[in-house]
């Protein structure tokens, strides 16, 4: 294997160098991890810090990205892997013909089979790989009891090892008897929500040993018409939502943040001329402005295909233009609100005392106006997050989002409307696509909630908890 990366595999690095440096901007400042800590000190917050932390941890590993030199699976992935498709390889070599239920032993479509005698009649066939170890279907059930059962006992192992080292810090933190430390835990007399977070994190334990533990023997969520593994494309879909999510938002705060400040501090024609820009730009319907953006990005890029190495080079370039679509489209609704803070701002004392002392107009934005507008900027990047992963789907919905062999939960949404119409209806994926999209949108929204709740100076004041 040799490792190689992608465009948006070097941004999403980048990303993540960012929110260390943030973690420990942090951490030193005594009054923003005073704010954090209220956050993270509720049993809601902190389960939906676990999840979002879950998501990432998946989107991460599906960047690292391989080139493996092994024919099959080269076949399979076009040469290149990822560290989550390494985890993740037997859903991507155990295909199937077509459809496929959740936890099937057999096709979902009749076909002509052959029997021993030689007659041929129209019957639902075994799956190749789908409970292949079973010498009865019959035994299906007792079989996923039994699974079930290892699953379970596997998970109290490890969640009681991790709970225990969580315990362990904790007491020796608080420098008091593990016993007593663990009681109080139990009985939930401690500040941080340890109930919630061990809860949480036993939940996203379970659900990891289930699947190791079905994967090689059944397809959990289905498959798909070509009969690809459907649980392997919902996991494949994170890393297209949280890019779009972030990698749009990093798009948006430069041209929000620039026209915003500017609008607001320097007033008169500058004024009026970022006005009439993003008021020109809000007037245009967000679905057309980005439906005609994406369609002459694909007329480039189908004339210049020499532009792109692989298959994967033609999608991760798509991908990264639609954040950039989206971005550009998006960020008059946050210039606004930064232009009225300003101008609230810039009628204050502090700020005629700085054009007192003679400083500069670059030295007052950066140092007395960002300050006081970034709770604004924060609350308003945790709560779009959630609104750019449904965008995504929207869009892929209708056609103009992401490249249709890339994966991603609005092609898995597109596909589902026909498999809807089928008789008898192909629900799994559609409903696999919908579950994790929700959670991590409810997850986001919770979080963002707590953000808002913890750094708008007017909940504050009007004692919002």
């Amino acid at each position: 294997m040799k490792f190689t990366a992608l465009w948006s595999d070097l941004l999403v690095y980048m990303l993540l160098a960012l929110m260390i440096a943030l973690i420990f901007h942090i951490y030193n400042n005594k009054q923003l991890r005073a704010t954090w800590r209220k956050i993270i000190y509720r049993p809601l917050n902190i389960a939906a810090l676990v999840i979002l932390g879950f998501y990432s941890v998946i989107g991460l590993l599906d960047t690292i990205h391989f080139r493996e030199s092994s024919a099959i699976i080269q076949l399979s992935t076009n040469g290149m892997v990822s560290v989550l498709d390494k985890l993740l390889m037997p859903l991507i070599l155990n295909t199937e013909k077509t459809y496929s239920e959740p936890f099937a032993t057999h096709s979902f479509i009749k076909e002509t089979v052959t029997l021993e005698n030689g007659s041929m009649i129209r019957d639902f066939p075994r799956l190749k790989f789908g409970g292949q170890h079973l010498v009865s279907t019959k035994d299906k059930i007792s079989d996923i009891c039994h699974i079930l059962g290892q699953i379970v006992l596997k998970t109290m192992l490890v969640w009681f090892t991790i709970s225990i080292l969580f315990l362990l810090m904790g007491s020796r933190k608080h420098q008091i008897a593990l016993k007593a430390f663990t009681y109080h835990v139990i009985t939930g007399k401690t500040n941080f929500p340890w109930r919630s977070f061990l809860l949480t994190v036993g939940i996203i334990t379970f659900i990891i040993i289930s699947i190791y533990g079905f994967m090689p023997y059944y397809h959990i969520f289905g498959t798909n018409e070509v009969g690809e593994d459907v649980l392997y494309q919902t996991l494949k879909s994170i890393r297209t939502g949280l890019i779009i999510g972030t990698l749009t938002t990093l798009i948006t705060l430069p041209f929000a943040i620039l026209f915003g400040l500017m609008a607001g501090y320097f007033r008169g024609w500058i004024d009026d001329v970022i006005q009439y820009v993003y008021t020109t730009l809000s007037s245009i319907p967000a679905v057309l402005l980005i439906a005609a953006a994406v369609l002459t990005l694909q007329i480039v890029m189908g004339r210049h295909s020499d532009w792109f190495e692989t298959v994967a080079h033609r999608t991760d370039a798509r991908l990264l233009a639609l954040c950039a679509i989206l971005g550009i489209t998006s960020w008059t609704g946050l210039c606004r609100l930064l232009r009225g803070e300003t101008l609230k701002i810039c009628e204050m004392d502090f700020i005629t005392a700085a054009h007192s002392l003679g400083l500069s107009h670059f030295s007052i934005i950066l140092k007395h106006i960002l300050p006081n507008v970034f709770h604004i900027i924060l609350i308003t990047v945790v709560l779009d997050f959630s609104g750019l992963v449904l965008a995504e789907a929207v869009l892929s919905y209708v056609g103009v989002g992401v490249d249709p062999t890339s994966f991603s939960w609005g092609t898995m949404i597109n596909s589902a409307r026909l498999e809807l119409a089928r008789v008898p209806v192909v629900w799994w994926s559609l409903s696999a696509a919908f579950i994790f999209m929700f959670v991590l949108v409810l997850a986001a929204n919770v979080f963002s909630d707590a953000v808002r709740d913890a750094f708008d100076p007017r909940m504050q004041h009007s004692g919002g908890k």
